[in-house]
């Protein structure tokens, strides 16, 4: 794995971190169950991995930014004593957007709340979990909680879903670098010869406004949110078999080429 430099952890006005989001509301139809709940060979949860890792980066930050999970009213829990080994930041559930456009700030860590049948599940896609995950980090912002720096709308939120298996800490330092590069595009995230991979990315907080409108138009795609303000940055090789994984046959390649990383 990438080792954090100091070039990558300033948290200048253009490159700052404000917080990072964990996508885990998908419905998960084709692995059986809820990806946020499979079990790395290393006997971690998915979703206990994909905190620790963004604990180990906001400690490397020396930074307290929020960690946020959009698992769309599952309330999965985190393991407790995660908290603990690294810098306090707060973790809390997120509400997608079209639900209620407010957020939770009671701290979640070690709560075990009662999951929902994975087949009743309905989802309005990752775009209302992101927004949610924007309108969260403003209403911080305002309250002088993430930052007194009027630049926050210049800062940026991560995205990382629970259908990849690529470090946090990782994924930070490939995509930071291009935000200097990224003139005029809000939206920064992997690709691959064919295909862009907008759950592994980066997301400028002052685009908020227009994704809440993309949205109140009843639109959900994605793609055709972003094409026109993305900036691509090209998978590292080695990743390729990290993500994207939908049934167990292809979380076990994932947790294979984890290991050989």
């Amino acid at each position: 794995m990438l080792e954090v430099a100091d070039s990558l952890i300033k948290a200048d006005g253009f490159n700052h971190l404000a917080g990072i989001v964990i996508l885990a509301g998908g419905a998960s139809k084709r692995m059986g169950s809820p990806k946020a709940e499979l079990i790395l060979p290393t006997g971690e949860r998915l979703l206990d991995y994909h905190v620790r890792q963004a604990l180990e980066l906001s400690a490397a930050m020396m930074s307290n930014m929020p960690i946020m999970l959009a698992d769309n009213g599952r309330g999965f829990s985190v393991n407790a004593d995660l908290p603990k080994k690294e810098a306090q930041s707060p973790i809390f559930h997120i509400r997608d957007y079209l639900s209620a456009n407010t957020f939770s700030s009671k701290n979640i860590s070690g709560k075990n709340l009662s999951n929902k049948d994975d087949k009743s599940i309905k989802t309005g896609g990752a775009l209302v979990a992101i927004e949610a995950a924007l309108q969260s980090l403003k209403s911080l912002a305002r309250s002088n909680q993430l930052t007194k720096d009027a630049s926050w709308q210049q800062s940026w939120l991560l995205v990382i879903s629970c259908d990849s298996l690529i470090p946090i800490t990782d994924l930070w330092q490939k995509l930071q670098p291009y935000i200097t590069q990224a003139d005029g595009k809000s939206v920064i995230c992997l690709t691959d010869d064919s295909h862009l991979y907008p759950l592994l990315g980066l997301y400028r907080l002052d685009m908020e406004p227009d994704l809440k409108r993309y949205i109140a138009d009843e639109q959900r795609q994605v793609m055709k949110f972003i094409k026109p303000i993305v900036q691509p940055v090209a998978f590292v090789k080695k990743w390729q078999n990290l993500t994207n994984f939908n049934t167990p046959k292809d979380f076990a390649s994932a947790c294979l080429a984890l290991n050989n990383l």
